[in-house]
């Protein structure tokens, strides 16, 4: 009688439609977020070079990105922008004629119902390429540092953004950022917190696209330590206790653990950022006839969500999202 239930399992998987009925996680375009990278100029796609199948979009020809997803039904974006100039305090990031905030405006007239979220950041914006005003000795200043994130939250939901993304890792950010929108009437906007965001070496590809690189050093000083899983949550819930609405894990794949105990700990939604090392990980692996193209991207991201992980940002949003309604 042992081997009875096992048969009735392989039944069950046998028949794809019942299959499909009985999954226990699925994987839907709702839940998939596609970042978008904006630059200065007019008629520009711009290929990016680390990033082959991604682009440099100017804010005229952004139609041509969003109005495909949404096809697909992909109704959520996340944009990151290059500027016209940098300064050692980032003040761009803050410019409403800017990239992401001509961005933000033109696509919440032109498409009410998207949900438009900004990368709240200073490296794109920064001359030195940290995330953050720096002090004398070159470390970066946290409190001051609060004042110009505020600053650049308060412009992109002025310019349009349902929400706002804050990745510079500083403490008290999301406090200093909720208090600021509040402040100017503006408690609807969001914050989709990158709350358990590591040290990792999957940016690279990244950096060269956001051309976000550090002058000097690195970054580990303020994002966490992969070797520190106990540090790490602690880290994302204090961006819970402040107020952050949606908590991001970033890198998605190889923190799967820590969006696991995440889970555990907290019922505010989770997204997972597949990032740019992911992509090219994946995306090469297909390229060379390694691995499947349909499965491979079905599986990691479907992995993405059953760590715990509501959301999921990627860069194969648009394709995946194609391969699921098929």
């Amino acid at each position: 009688m042992s081997g009875f239930p096992a048969v009735r399992m392989r039944r069950l998987r046998e028949n794809s439609t019942l299959r499909n009925m009985l999954a226990e996680v699925t994987i839907e375009p709702r839940q998939l977020i596609l970042p978008i990278f904006v630059c200065p100029g007019e008629g520009v796609s711009d290929p990016i070079p680390s990033m082959p199948g991604v682009s440099h979009w100017s804010v005229d020809r952004l139609p041509e990105v969003v109005e495909p997803a949404r096809g697909a039904g992909i109704n959520a974006f996340l944009f990151f922008g290059l500027p016209t100039y940098k300064d050692a305090d980032g003040t761009s990031a803050f410019d409403p004629e800017q990239p992401v905030q001509r961005a933000l405006s033109f696509l919440r007239e032109k498409y009410p119902g998207i949900f438009l979220i900004a990368d709240t950041c200073m490296c794109e914006y920064a001359s030195h390429g940290h995330c953050g005003r720096l002090s004398p000795d070159g470390s970066v200043d946290n409190d001051k540092t609060l004042v110009l994130l505020s600053k650049v939250a308060v412009s992109q939901a002025e310019a349009g953004a349902d929400m706002v993304a804050p990745s510079d890792m500083m403490d008290g950010r999301v406090a200093a950022i909720r208090a600021a929108l509040d402040e100017k009437g503006m408690s609807a906007v969001g914050i989709m917190s990158y709350a358990a965001k590591l040290a990792s070496a999957f940016y690279g590809p990244f950096r060269d696209a956001a051309g976000s690189a550090p002058s000097f050093g690195d970054r580990r000083g303020y994002q966490l330590p992969p070797t520190n899983p106990r540090e790490i949550i602690r880290d994302a819930l204090m961006d819970a206790d402040e107020g952050a609405d949606i908590l991001i894990v970033k890198p998605a794949g190889p923190c799967l653990d820590i969006a696991a105990r995440l889970r555990e700990r907290t019922s505010l939604p989770l997204a997972g950022y597949a990032v740019s090392g992911e992509y090219m990980m994946i995306r090469s692996a297909i390229s060379s006839g390694a691995l499947d193209r349909e499965r491979a991207l079905i599986e990691y991201h479907t992995a993405i969500r059953r760590s715990g992980c509501d959301l999921v940002i990627t860069y194969f949003a648009v394709e995946l999202a194609r391969i699921l309604g098929a």
